[in-house]
């Protein structure tokens, strides 16, 4: 019943795309302080290899390594697939965070922004996963599943994505997906789960909540009254991954600080 055993990671290996940025770098600083050896990809091998230089020389427990790989196309999978092979035999948790948005009016939306979003979001999402299902099941034992967190966001509960309309989709889909292969790998000894982050500060984020004063509006909209913070996501992986969730798997993990069951007004007064 410790903490120090329920959230421990040390020996586990973890992959985590788009682990360089934003909710990716949160979580892989997360898993990595629990004792992970955590392998992080993006488009930008450069800015993966600082942040594992970056985290490698903080006093934790695990450590990180960066190369570049693209979820968004079938070769850049397999080229991720490939990678991951050379420096593992097992997966013991894979993080699906890669992903991009698109913002613009109802009427405006361009033809391509659903493709983009689609191909990196939701079917790369699935590809990746497809192809480390050998690793992920070589890591698998009844005791201690395997684990794969897929990033989804409040946007794919809620109506809340204001001219975001592929980002919103894409994200229920991710949702949906979860739930899906959560069925389909639960008898194979591995969990399927995911976040639904609401705001946090982040590459994707900063054109909203980049500033003080970006963040202090943002949160108007949060009951909690405020953006989320990097132990937040941190936190979350270490119990979906440690041994503490491992009975855990098809859920959909809201980290939007009480956006996602947020009401109206009740239809009464509120005085009676």
């Amino acid at each position: 019943m410790r903490p120090s055993d329920l959230f421990d990671l040390t020996g586990k290996v973890a992959l985590v795309t788009g682990g360089a940025t934003g909710i990716g770098r949160m979580a892989t600083e997360g898993l990595a302080a629990a004792g992970a050896r955590v392998l992080i990809c993006s488009r930008k091998a450069d800015a993966c290899e600082a942040v594992a230089n970056e985290i490698n020389a903080m006093d934790i427990h695990g450590s990180v390594e960066g190369f570049g790989g693209d979820v968004a196309t079938e070769e850049g999978i397999n080229a991720i697939v490939e990678e991951v092979k050379l420096r593992t035999e097992r997966l013991h948790i894979l993080m699906n965070n890669a992903g991009r948005t698109w913002g613009a009016p109802l009427g405006e939306h361009p033809y391509d922004a659903w493709n983009k979003l689609l191909a990196l979001n939701v079917t790369g999402m699935f590809h990746l996963t497809q192809q480390l299902l050998p690793l992920l099941r070589a890591a698998a034992t009844p005791e201690d599943p395997a684990r794969i967190v897929n990033v989804g966001s409040v946007m794919g509960d809620i109506p809340k994505g204001t001219k975001t309309y592929s980002y919103a989709v894409s994200k229920g889909a991710v949702h949906h997906m979860t739930r899906v292969l959560s069925n389909d790998l639960a008898p194979e000894h591995i969990t399927v789960n995911a976040i639904a982050p609401g705001p946090f500060v982040s590459k994707m984020t900063a054109f909203a909540i980049g500033t003080k004063e970006g963040q202090d509006t943002a949160a108007q909209g949060v009951p909690l009254g405020r953006v989320g913070r990097p132990e937040d996501i941190a936190a979350a992986l270490q119990y979906l991954c440690g041994p503490g969730g491992s009975y855990l798997s098809g859920a959909i993990l809201p980290l939007s600080g009480g956006m996602q069951s947020k009401a109206q007004p009740g239809i009464f007064n509120e005085d009676l």
